[in-house]
């Protein structure tokens, strides 16, 4: 069997990229920058990092990375400030609070929703992915053991959001 050393990993990476004609980008994992290009459609106001939320009645409403931010529209072109404010309205029609946060550790809708989840003062998250797939999760329960899921995102109608 051959040991392969960072070093040698790190010739081979950077042969590969000069044949490509690309530049080496370096990796950050810092926060992004405080100017970051997004669409002028933006609509969602980062504050900070998300804490877990101690009221009973919170469910959280977790968006993928891109929401609202990189991509506007969901896979058939409904802004996803109309999304949001759906899902927003079916949850206070319910009684109860919406706090949306934005999960950068994942873009699947299930691990979205699963770190949602996790900040939710009830233990309950609806996930929305950037082309509108969306879901259900309740804590503790598998990533891919959800509540529900609206997998056919181009089905999905304007009206199917806050139910």
């Amino acid at each position: 069997m051959v040991e392969i050393n960072e070093k040698v990993l790190r010739g081979i990476i950077s042969e590969v990229l000069d044949e490509l004609q690309l530049k080496e980008d370096k990796v950050s994992f810092q926060k992004e920058p405080s100017n970051p290009v997004v669409s002028d459609e933006s609509f969602l106001t980062e504050v900070g990092d998300a804490e877990p939320g101690r009221q009973k009645d919170e469910v959280v409403i977790a968006v993928a990375p891109a929401f609202g931010k990189y991509q506007t529209k969901n896979i058939v072109g409904v802004p996803h400030k109309q999304i949001l404010r759906e899902v927003i309205a079916g949850i206070e029609e319910g009684g109860l609070k919406a706090r949306v946060v934005r999960v950068f550790r994942s873009s699947d809708v299930a691990f979205v929703a699963v770190e949602g989840d996790r900040l939710s003062g009830s233990g309950i998250c609806i996930g929305i992915q950037s082309r509108g797939t969306a879901l259900i999760h309740q804590k503790d329960l598998q990533p891919l053991s959800n509540l529900e899921l609206f997998p056919q995102a181009p089905l999905i109608t304007l009206e199917t959001y806050p139910a």
